[in-house]
């Protein structure tokens, strides 16, 4: 049996050390809603899967400028080890999968992935964000696998500029996808922008009019800080500023929130869509937090600003069982801190750049 040895500490894990060398506090006696529970009383439901760490677009905000070594093939998650790894984590409790990457449409076999996914027992939603540039030639496949809810990154609507945030041309590509996938009836299909003073923060408005006649959640995203990105607090336009900028021209209404919700909803009275805010540096949403994810390189990260990171990897090619499995999941659950630790901390520390950490 592979065996894992008890610390006392620390409270953070470098992504070099030995995984067995995690502490542990798992008691098979638990219930299964315990293993995934962290010490604030936040049951994760929710699981990120990053297929791949390439992708075909070089977005600023994502991508370091001077490029990354890529991690080689051999040290990424194969597709038996997904499926794994998604498997455990269903029979503990998670109803929602993401595939991330990168761009997961780059994955070979992502069909065949998602179809294994999308036949595990209890999985409600299996969701995917992308970039968009190869969705439409894969749209019928995916969602006969399984694929029922997609987010699209897009970050303008006019051509040149695309251009130059993504450093590649296909504006005209990603919404040629998001029409075929409304004309599929993805509702609502998730529109991802990321919105940067002096970049499109001019876009805001033509932003909430793509939901007039469109069943599209536009969700405006606080720019984030990760290595290489080059953030700073210039650049940063807070939630509050977005929503005074757009009540000039649409008298847009607060919508309800779950508990569990990233994004604060709003909607333009008669439109046919709806905007939201994720408000991550501005008004941390920490305590509603019901997220994990595992990274390409099969690292489980608890918090997408943290530093903890645990080998799921190379335990499970030590020859780990389910219950190791379970044990070393259990303990970074029940370790996540109550809250991040705000942007100028976050920007200060060493972190993956988000590319590596899939979103």
């Amino acid at each position: 049996m592979f065996k894992l040895k008890v610390l006392s500490e620390p409270d953070v894990v470098p992504t070099s050390q030995v995984p067995d060398d995690f502490p542990l506090s798992y008691s098979p006696a638990k219930s299964q809603a315990s293993v995934l529970a962290d010490g604030f009383g936040r049951v994760h439901n929710y699981l990120r899967i990053s297929l791949v760490e390439r992708c075909n677009l070089r977005c600023s905000y994502c991508m370091p400028e001077d490029g990354l070594d890529w991690t080689p093939p051999e040290k990424l998650l194969t597709d038996q080890e997904i499926i794994r790894l998604a498997r455990l984590f269903v029979e503990q409790g998670v109803t929602k999968i993401r595939l991330t990457g990168g761009e997961p449409l780059l994955r070979s076999g992502i069909e065949k992935i998602a179809e294994e996914l999308g036949s595990l027992p209890r999985l409600q939603t299996l969701a995917m964000t992308t970039n968009a540039l190869l969705l439409k030639r894969k749209l019928y496949a995916l969602r006969a696998a399984g694929v029922n809810l997609i987010n699209v990154s897009l970050d303008t609507l006019q051509p040149d500029r695309f251009k130059a945030i993504t450093r590649r041309d296909g504006l005209e590509l990603v919404v040629a996808a998001i029409e075929s996938a409304l004309r599929m009836g993805y509702s609502p299909l998730k529109v991802n922008c990321v919105v940067m003073r002096g970049v499109n923060e001019d876009e805001l408005v033509d932003f909430v009019e793509f939901t007039c006649d469109r069943p599209v959640e536009v969700r405006f995203i606080e720019f984030m800080p990760f290595d290489g990105n080059r953030w700073n607090e210039d650049k940063l336009v807070p939630y509050d500023e977005m929503l005074r900028v757009i009540r000039r021209v649409y008298p847009i209404e607060a919508l309800h929130n779950g508990r569990n919700e990233t994004a604060k909803l709003y909607k333009v009275p008669g439109f046919l869509g709806q905007v939201g805010f994720i408000t991550s540096m501005t008004d941390h949403f920490c305590e509603g937090c019901n997220r994990l994810r595992i990274t390409a390189d099969g690292h489980l990260k608890v918090c997408l600003f943290g530093r903890s990171e645990v080998n799921l990897r190379r335990v499970m090619r030590s020859g780990a069982s389910d219950q190791d499995l379970l044990e070393l999941i259990h303990t970074a659950v029940s370790r996540k801190h109550a809250r991040h630790a705000g942007m100028h901390l976050i920007a200060a520390s060493k972190n993956r750049p988000m590319i590596t950490i899939g979103g």
